[in-house]
């Protein structure tokens, strides 16, 4: 097992955890106005790429 042998300061510990942030999800609107997901079925309608699957409206 690793043992630290230096303690790290505030500054390296940020440049660390400087690409640990969360990115926002991108977001799309439906033909019907909802807003989606890119690449998902919308919930509201059921429609993905112009075609209805109609067990994601349920």
């Amino acid at each position: 097992m690793a043992v630290q042998q230096n303690k790290k300061s505030k500054s390296k510990k940020g440049m660390r955890r400087s690409h640990h942030h969360v990115s926002i999800p991108a977001v799309v609107l439906c033909s019907c106005g909802n807003p989606n997901l890119p690449h998902a079925v919308c919930p509201a309608c059921g429609k993905y790429r112009g075609r209805s699957y109609s067990n994601a409206a349920e």
